[in-house]
């Protein structure tokens, strides 16, 4: 892509947003190359990268871009039945949902747009709920504060699959000039109130299994997004105690009383645990801005211990199975939605309950998209991701972190009734099938240069796969070229191309290696199962120093 052409358009253009010109006329060469070397890609997560002016920046062009790519695509499909829009805390996000809501109206196409910023599981199910042809969700999730993007649904109510993204692509980049879209706001444009909260949450609190006395304290953040509207409330009908911490309620893009607006990372509750030891909280839930994922940190021994999303996800499937069994309310033929780089404790839980489970690759698209292929013939049970993102009911087709906060709650009371803490039933489960571990680590790669680093530590480890210690390679899966080699048989992956390398040793040690789809960086998973914690994290933390070594020599 010739950077210098697509400039000299943005450049000439009279009306360019004033925001905007100020920043293109402070650019330098280096800065207009990166801003305009290429356009904004679908990822595992959507159309995501920081907010700016440029083709590789979102903008108000490219987002009236990429929406007028999708309108295209709806009407040469005759997918005609409507759009959900929501969006999230961001900077312009609720000017990017109304932007593209104008230019559907101008395409002939209703939507269907939320008064006010709410969670990304809302907007899955309000396409469902509206039998709309899809939906899009103005956020950039968990990424800093600099970040904006754009998911788009299909009709299931599942982020579109990467066949129907990259048609989408296709019609996005025939748009020649961003400048020349057109906009209209008449009457297909509809909104909905705060009234279909509880449409919303009147369809998920049947996950509820164990109808207990309440005898927990929560802390809830929505670290300043889209939860704080929704949750609170939710748990409080319910009859739990629960206390947000006010600073975060706070609707704020700058993300102000956060250190970080990950829910992955420690800094992200410096604050919430300050708070839960004043009140001696039980639990500490903390959901992302666009609350599709949560994280928690619960009381044990008076100290309050940060739970990995593979921890969290392995205590909840536990939970539903065990008590389901219990209950006799567990389906034969049900069936549990995992991905790749995802611990594989689900499924040794899955199955020690005779339970199927399907594998897909990261992001919950595919497990979604799973889910509607079994629709008929296999009830969904669980779903869940590394990432700190589960869904317990379908009704929802995308990680809900509004169901994980309702399901975790009675599992903490649950527990609590019986005088044990969640770190007592980790261990339990631990103690029952191997103590599970798994490490993610991220290398950061910025710009051009950090693009072509990643493509060539990709390539050595395609060709030579990554050597660990005395460990026997047992097979791979190449996801990219459609291949898996076990003992040295090839044979086809029946799993959508990406560039995705997974490799599996003796003695339960696996690593996946994937370019993250929605930042610049390279992501290097590693798991592995040892008889207790301490020996699989020293393990673990051995290996990840082997591997750096290795991808430093490249």
């Amino acid at each position: 892509m010739d950077y210098k052409k697509n400039y000299d358009l943005w450049n000439n253009f009279k009306g360019l947003d004033k925001k905007l010109r100020k920043e293109l006329d402070s650019l330098n060469e280096k800065e207009i190359e990166d801003a305009f070397y290429t356009n904004l890609s679908f990822g595992t997560g959507g159309l995501r990268g920081v907010m700016g002016v440029g083709t590789n920046r979102v903008n108000i062009y490219t987002i009236r871009k990429a929406t007028l790519g999708f309108a295209n695509y709806l009407v040469k499909h005759n997918l005609k039945d409507g759009i959900a829009i929501s969006y999230d805390n961001r900077h312009d996000s609720k000017l990017y949902a109304k932007e593209a809501a104008m230019i559907f109206a101008a395409k002939g196409i209703p939507s269907y747009v939320f008064e006010a910023l709410r969670p990304t599981p809302m907007l899955s199910f309000a396409v469902r709920y509206f039998k709309a042809s899809g939906g899009i969700m103005i956020t950039a999730s968990h990424n800093p504060k600099e970040y904006n993007g754009y998911k788009v649904y299909d009709q299931t109510g599942a982020q579109v699959n990467p066949e129907v993204a990259n048609i989408i692509i296709d019609e996005i980049n025939t748009i020649e000039n961003p400048f020349d879209i057109k906009t209209v706001d008449n009457n297909l444009i509809s909104y909905i109130d705060q009234s279909f909260d509880d449409i919303y949450l009147k369809a998920i609190e049947n996950i509820q299994i164990n109808n207990e006395n309440k005898v927990i304290k929560i802390v809830y953040s929505p670290l300043h997004g889209t939860g704080g509207p929704v949750i609170p409330k939710f748990l409080k009908s319910k009859g739990y105690d629960i206390y947000p911490y006010e600073p975060q309620m706070i609707v704020d893009p700058d993300f102000s009383n956060t250190k970080s607006s990950n829910p992955e990372e420690s800094d992200a509750y410096i604050e919430t645990i300050k708070y839960a030891k004043e009140i001696d909280a039980d639990i500490i839930m903390i959901t992302d801005p666009d609350a599709d994922r949560l994280g928690i940190a619960v009381k044990h021994d008076n100290q309050y211990h940060l739970l990995s999303g593979n921890q969290t996800a392995s205590i909840e499937l536990y939970y539903l199975l065990s008590q389901r069994r219990k209950l006799d309310k567990l389906p034969i033929n049900g069936h549990v939605y995992t991905t790749n780089v995802t611990t594989m404790l689900i499924d040794a839980i899955a199955r020690s309950y005779e339970i199927d489970v399907i594998t897909t690759l990261t992001g919950f698209k595919f497990i979604g998209e799973q889910a509607e292929k079994y629709i008929e013939t296999n009830p969904y049970l669980f779903g869940c991701e590394e990432s700190y993102g589960s869904l317990i009911s379908d009704v929802v087709r995308d990680k809900d972190a509004v169901q994980a906060v309702y399901m975790l709650a009675e599992i903490t009371n649950h527990l609590k009734l019986k005088d044990m803490s969640m770190i007592d039933y980790l261990n339990h489960i631990y103690k029952k099938y191997g103590a599970y571990y798994e490490y993610t680590k991220s290398i950061m790669l910025k710009g051009i240069e950090g693009s072509k680093k990643i493509d060539q530590i990709m390539a050595h480890f395609r060709e030579t796969p990554p050597k660990v210690f005395d460990k026997h390679l047992i097979g791979y899966d190449d996801v990219l070229l459609s291949v898996r080699v076990e003992d040295g048989i090839k044979s086809k992956l029946k799993l959508p191309k990406s560039n995705v390398l997974r490799y599996i040793y003796e003695e339960h040690t696996w690593m996946v290696l994937r370019p993250s789809g929605t930042e610049p960086k390279i992501k290097i998973y590693y798991g592995t199962k040892k008889d207790t914690l301490k020996e699989a994290k020293e393990f673990l933390a051995l290996l990840n120093e082997e591997v750096l070594k290795q991808i430093e020599e490249i």
